[in-house]
């Protein structure tokens, strides 16, 4: 069964030429113009990806993708200009998987889609069963919760991905590259600040100390580490 796209963008022609250009590859694609329009689309025909450009009439791009996050767990992969650092980090903050950077091209575009497709069903597919202690935290992986105590923390999906990932491999030092590669699904040759980011919003969750990790460690020159103690 074809995978269903949604392509949010007021750019008409942009708009038009991804929707073109992805049924080309086999993609359903359903297109919104503008904030409103993209939340209406998203209930009616819940597809499977959402491509969401952040500069939009009616509701902003962050705010659609809040929506969306509330609702459903499907990956949400930004269109953000050159210079719209703040965007990008407000809408990983708000849960969208991956950005791309325009100008882009359709076949970095499509790489990263497919990759966020791959992992998506994946996840559905292999649900895990088991739940791992980092000191006063519980990691849910079946559940894909963080819990202390009986608290539920907050945490944004690509992040608990990224910590899924390095419990499984824990003791074993990543470089950002690397981490991209595994938890993003592809070789990304751009920031690597996005990896940066997500280890922040980990260490706030799972460290006593952010500043002072012991669990999630920046391995210097290298990249990222995390060990399993017993917390103090």
């Amino acid at each position: 069964m074809a995978r269903t796209i949604l392509v949010v963008d007021d750019e008409k022609t942009l708009r038009e030429t991804l929707a073109d250009s992805l049924e080309a590859e086999g993609f359903g694609v359903v297109q919104a113009a503008d904030g409103r329009e993209a939340v209406d689309a998203f209930r009616q025909h819940k597809p499977d990806l959402v491509l969401l450009d952040l500069m939009l009439p009616e509701i902003s791009g962050t705010e659609v993708c809040r929506v969306i996050r509330a609702e459903s767990t499907a990956p949400i992969l930004m269109l953000t200009a050159k210079s719209a650092e703040v965007d990008k980090i407000v809408g990983l903050e708000l849960g969208a998987d991956d950005y791309v950077t325009k100008p882009f091209s359709f076949r970095e575009l499509l790489a990263r889609i497919r990759a966020l497709l791959r992992r998506s069903e994946a996840q559905a597919q292999a649900p895990e069963r088991e739940e791992v202690q980092l000191g006063r935290v519980t990691v849910d992986l079946a559940g894909r919760r963080l819990l202390r105590g009986s608290e539920v923390l907050s945490v944004k999906p690509k992040a608990f991905d990224l910590l899924a990932f390095l419990l499984r491999n824990a003791g074993h030092v990543f470089t950002r590259d690397q981490l991209l590669e595994k938890v993003w699904g592809y070789d990304y040759a751009g920031e690597t600040r996005t990896v940066d980011v997500h280890v922040h919003w980990l260490r706030a969750q799972i460290e006593d100390d952010p500043a002072n990790p012991i669990y999630l460690e920046t391995v210097r020159g290298v990249g990222y580490v995390l060990r399993q103690r017993q917390a103090g």
